[in-house]
């Protein structure tokens, strides 16, 4: 399908070709999930509600529930504000979610619904609650979605009483459900109260119990997202996904930020346990320690596979610069660094990054995936790592693909088991050696073929 791409870069700015993200409504919408008895809202079309559904429901093989104001021509002239009113009526009286974080599209940001008045307006049973995000598709990408909503939630709901509850505030970002388990199974192993937001684990990881449930047990309450006001601090995993809550939560409520990376691989693992245990006192506990070490003699061992391999990373910006990271811990070598999401600061942290390893690559933020191959036609690497959209590229230049990130949309599993912490790493070290070496029996002739490597 990509064969006849060109092998001669040029630079555009009028069009994307083969886009490295989707549209912020999708990011709001996970959001939106990751709060318990939360029916997510889309403030236009039907047709933006069933494709952000989809694609959430294809990368998580979960069905996702949401609702949809149903704009029509005379809402795209006249105003949502009458869908929206009678949207929320019906929803609290059919589905009886506890809240609606509602989330705009392109249609109702370009004729400028204003949705702080129309939620005033509308008819909202006592003890339910009604948010909003502003997530035009037309700017940024579904991790500037995800971060809106998130500011949404703090915006709305967060409170400082008065009476500090002792715990910490963990945004996670854009991450799977199993990562956000994973995250949540080590303070829990350093003896640490926290709340998690949005948490969708138990929501879209949820079992199968023979009966359906529009609301499963997962996700962050209510009184949580209120009480965080209230916490000590507030560890923001991933800078584009997490910042924005996180500074919000500073500014209304004077809870203290800390930025960090996506914990994935060593080195961000660490400075997590590192900030965690700043914060609140509590010491490494042996079991937490022992997982690095093991983490540590699985380098070691397998070093031989990966060492000076050459890799392409694209996807998400916080997975991607997470990711660029532990590559570099793993003694690979960064040569083709790219993200579909805006933001200089990528290009900025990812640069001083590979400045300090002493490697030179190319890095780009509002990239597509049409850039990415024809720098690789140009020079090709070893490994690409990346979501699913990155198999067609694998296809077209002959380059193996370790599926990272979101969207998988071919691959099943991938959003229960964790690429974050120490066991996270594990995992990783596992896929990408593993993948090397199914390429190197690939290409061995019958007298190279070893069953022992």
């Amino acid at each position: 399908m990509l064969n006849y791409t060109p092998r001669e870069y040029t630079e555009r700015k009028a069009i994307v070709i083969n886009p490295a993200k989707t549209c912020q409504p999708i990011g709001a919408m996970y959001a939106a999930l990751g709060i318990h008895k939360c029916l997510p809202h889309s403030h236009g079309s039907q047709g933006c509600c069933s494709y952000h559904r989809m694609h959430l429901s294809r990368h998580f093989r979960d069905p996702i529930v949401a609702s949809t104001s149903s704009f029509t021509e005379g809402a795209a002239v006249f105003g949502g504000g009458s869908n929206l009113k009678t949207a929320v009526k019906n929803i609290f009286a059919i589905y009886d979610p506890d809240i609606i974080a509602v989330h705009t599209t392109c249609l109702s940001e370009t004729i400028g619904d204003d949705l702080p008045t129309y939620i005033r307006e509308a008819k909202v049973p006592e003890g339910k609650i009604v948010i909003h995000a502003n997530t035009p598709s037309y700017q940024g990408s579904h991790i500037t979605g995800f971060s809106n909503m998130v500011m949404g939630m703090v915006k709305y709901l967060s409170q400082n009483s008065g009476a500090p509850n002792g715990k910490i505030n963990i945004i996670p970002g854009f991450v799977n459900p199993g990562d956000m388990r994973e995250i949540k199974r080590i303070l829990k192993a350093l003896g640490v109260d926290f709340i998690m937001f949005p948490d969708t684990s138990g929501v879209v990881d949820a079992p199968m119990t023979g009966s359906y449930e529009m609301y499963p047990s997962g996700g962050t309450r209510i009184e949580d997202l209120i009480d965080a006001g209230n916490s000590m601090a507030t560890l923001a995993l991933g800078s584009f996904a997490s910042t924005a809550g996180a500074e919000e939560l500073r500014k209304k409520v004077k809870v203290r930020p800390t930025v960090l990376h996506t914990p994935i691989g060593v080195g961000a693992t660490d400075q997590l346990l590192m900030a965690v245990s700043r914060v609140t006192g509590q010491e490494i506990p042996p079991e937490i320690e022992e997982e690095r070490g093991q983490v540590i003699d699985i380098m070691v061992d397998l070093h031989d596979q990966y060492q000076g391999k050459e890799v392409a990373i694209f996807g998400d910006p916080d997975i991607v610069i997470a990711m660029t990271a532990f590559t570099l811990e793993m003694g690979m070598i960064p040569r083709y660094v790219l993200t579909g999401t805006p933001g200089e600061a990528f290009e900025r942290e990812v640069n001083a990054m590979l400045t300090t390893a002493g490697v030179e690559a190319k890095v780009k933020a509002s990239g597509d995936l049409f850039t990415l191959q024809q720098w690789l036609k140009e020079k090709p690497v070893d490994l690409l790592i990346g979501n699913t959209y990155g198999k067609l590229i694998a296809r077209a230049e002959d380059i193996p693909l370790v599926r990272v990130g979101f969207p998988i949309l071919d691959r099943g599993v991938h959003s229960y088991f964790p690429v974050v912490g120490y066991k996270g790493a594990m995992r990783l070290i596992e896929m990408i050696s593993n993948t090397l070496l199914e390429r190197q029996d690939r290409d061995a002739l019958d007298e190279d073929y070893e069953l022992i490597m």
